[in-house]
């Protein structure tokens, strides 16, 4: 994420804690984008937003050849490189900024995993995806669900300002809301094809983790997520 919107100090270690075990998290967004990854034996990967390597780890195990892990927080990158180890390349970046230290063509894969919609300068971030990747390579976004937000934020669904939300001890995430219109729309005009739309739902097993939020994901839109290639 960016310097301004990521999650930072004591957020960061309660952020880090808590997608652990997360019914949106662990058991909703990160098998859907698992499950649009397919299959990444020997793939190079880029996970933008990395976070405390949640799917940095879980890329490795299903047996990508290398993962390189971007994120704005220190304190998440921390908890990352205890999870991690060795196994990953990780720097801390603000996202907003381009990413001058990756080579083109490098990756065959790229994530971004509920980071979207934090960032400002989308336009620029997906440029440089687009030259990290190589022809052919994979993007993988999700982000909150448009029509989740506008339920929950109300008015105007066309409505694309910045929304806080309570979180853990007295701290707030933020981010951009957008329409559907404009999240798809910037990744086309950036040049990429769509391949597969999915909008998650928990897993049976986040049944016995928290039943009522996994009843929440199968009744209300909460993420989107998309593969795209790059041409």
């Amino acid at each position: 994420m960016g310097a301004e919107t990521a999650y930072h100090g004591e957020m960061g270690e309660e952020f880090a804690a808590q997608v652990t075990r997360s019914v949106y998290n662990s058991y909703t967004d990160r098998p859907a984008m698992l499950g649009l990854a397919g299959d990444v034996g020997g793939l190079r990967v880029l996970d933008l937003g990395c976070g405390a390597g949640h799917y940095a780890a879980e890329l490795l195990e299903r047996g990508a050849a290398t993962v390189v892990g971007v994120d704005g927080s220190e304190s998440l990158l921390r908890v990352a490189r205890e999870r991690l180890g060795d196994r990953a390349d990780l720097h801390h970046h603000d996202l907003e900024e381009p990413l001058t230290f990756l080579a083109d063509g490098v990756f065959d894969l790229a994530v971004l995993a509920l980071v979207y919609h934090h960032v400002e300068d989308r336009e620029r971030l997906l440029a440089e995806i687009r030259r990290v990747l190589r022809p052919g390579g994979t993007l993988l976004v999700s982000t909150t669900h448009p029509t989740g937000d506008w339920q929950y934020c109300g008015g105007s669904y066309f409505t694309e300002d910045r929304v806080t939300l309570p979180f853990g001890n007295g701290h707030a995430l933020s981010y951009r809301r957008m329409t559907l219109e404009t999240f798809l729309g910037e990744l086309l005009r950036a040049g990429y094809v769509l391949e597969r739309l999915v909008e998650p739902r928990a897993t049976e097993e986040a049944r016995a983790v928290d039943s009522r939020r996994y009843d929440k994901t199968h009744r209300t839109p909460t993420f989107l997520a998309v593969r795209l290639r790059r041409p």
